[in-house]
């Protein structure tokens, strides 16, 4: 059966762009996008001080992207200082949230627990979770990447209930290739997405899990998306760096049509 999914460039912003460039990031990237996005869906992950900045942009301009956050706390409201919950983010406009990224594990020490319980509050919120999940080197050296990575989708998703398979994304990020310069081939992305399809279907049942988009990320550039969006199971890319280039990223967008 031919791949029906729409494949989806999502930027990441990380943490770059004060307001007032985050405004007109957004506002080149409306321009560049207007007649690029042809059968490719496109997303924003600013950080949270731009997101009404984007939104507003969005609006204005009739931006052909949608809006996501980097990170979600999954409690609805309470004394969580310096934490953002999703029922703000829908207010501000955003459909997706980007959840479980290697740096929030690595650097705040995010568990797949607590990525589990994120999951389960952007979809009760009725955002779209952009789940994260990917190797570390030593675990790539020792050939355990798709062993580690399958039991990332297995806890990540533990007990969640889908409607769709347009419910949620999952991106695929070697963490040894993020920032780097380095890149996993795409026979690389091929062998963990795979994977991560076939841990789904297990999951979810083939028809839910067929229609789960997988992404790459990890140094993904205009100069190699192409190869990824050849692999079976890849139907998109989570960019960094490249998405801070209104150039660089509309081009990524143009070559994934």
């Amino acid at each position: 059966m031919p791949n029906q999914r729409t494949r989806l460039i999502a930027g990441n912003w990380k943490m770059n762009k004060t307001y007032s460039e985050g405004v007109t990031l957004a506002q080149d990237l409306a321009y560049k996008l207007s007649e690029n996005t042809d059968g490719v869906e496109v997303v924003v992950c600013p950080p949270f001080t731009d997101l009404k900045g984007v939104q507003s942009v969005m609006e204005m301009d009739a931006a052909p992207f949608h809006l996501g956050a980097q990170n979600v706390y999954w409690q609805e409201s309470g004394a969580y200082t310096g934490e953002i919950s999703c029922d703000m983010l829908k207010n501000v406009g955003c459909t997706y949230c980007i959840v479980g990224h290697s740096e929030r594990r690595d650097y705040f020490g995010e568990t797949d627990q607590d990525i589990n319980k994120k999951i389960k509050a952007l979809l009760s919120a009725g955002i779209k979770p952009i789940s994260c999940c990917g190797e570390s080197l030593e675990v790539r050296e020792a050939n355990n990447q798709v062993a580690f990575v399958v039991n990332q989708i297995k806890e990540d998703f533990k007990d969640v209930t889908l409607k769709s398979g347009d419910d949620v994304v999952v991106a695929y990020e070697p963490i040894w290739a993020i920032g780097t310069g380095k890149t996993a081939t795409p026979e690389d992305a091929q062998e963990v997405c795979g994977a991560i399809r076939e841990t789904l279907r297990d999951i979810f049942g083939a028809d839910i899990a067929d229609g789960i988009r997988i992404l790459y990320g990890g140094s993904a550039k205009p100069e190699n998306i192409a190869g990824f969006l050849e692999c079976e199971d890849v139907d998109g890319a989570l960019v960094g760096g490249a998405s801070l280039k209104a150039d660089d990223f509309s081009l990524m967008v143009e070559r994934s049509v």
